[in-house]
């Protein structure tokens, strides 16, 4: 008698469960329904007020280009040879992978490289680099000039730490022939 009375009440089981339970609800992300958030304030740590809105989704990346540079013959660490172009801000992350690319403006041209140093925006380091030629806590790519590769190079991507909040971005090409490149500098968490 138990066992005729234990086969209906496991199927009433399952079926209340299946009519009653809630369905999963929308996933993270999903433009069909809004979904409550909590801010917590930690005062002491980090203060929030009046209203927090967060439009479209956080980035955790910034790609930062530096195209077009003509790099004339010149030596790594010389910093009246190298060429300047420019400075990145690298505050908030933590890696920044490089790649280098371009061409060589002759077609004569023999082997050599060319490469891209960035050089943390901090006067002491600076100072090592124009008074000495010290390259301090460097974030680099470097890219084979090949000849009879049809004039362009390019580099493999280096992931480097990030270190500082800014730094300065120098060129050199040890090649003999001018060339023009292409630095990009890809910023993760």
């Amino acid at each position: 008698m138990q066992k005729k009375l234990l086969v209906p009440a496991l199927i009433l089981v399952v079926v209340g469960i299946l009519v009653f339970v809630p369905g999963p609800k929308a996933e993270y992300g999903s433009s069909d329904s809004a979904s409550d958030v909590t801010v917590t304030n930690f005062p002491d740590v980090q203060k929030v007020e009046g209203d927090v809105t967060v439009k479209g989704p956080l980035s955790h990346a910034r790609l930062v280009r530096k195209e077009s540079i003509i790099v004339p013959p010149s030596r790594r660490g010389d910093p009246t040879q190298m060429v300047q172009a420019g400075e990145v801000t690298t505050d908030g992350f933590s890696h920044v992978v490089l790649s280098l690319q371009g061409e060589v403006a002759d077609a004569g041209y023999r082997g050599g490289t060319v490469g891209a140093v960035l050089v943390p925006d901090e006067e002491p380091v600076i100072r090592a680099l124009n008074q000495a030629g010290r390259i301090e806590f460097p974030a680099e790519v470097v890219a084979q000039l090949v000849p009879g590769t049809g004039g362009y190079f390019g580099s493999k991507p280096t992931d480097n730490v990030v270190g500082f909040p800014r730094y300065r971005v120098y060129l050199y090409n040890s090649s003999g022939h001018g060339v023009q490149a292409n630095l990009y500098v890809y910023m993760t968490n």
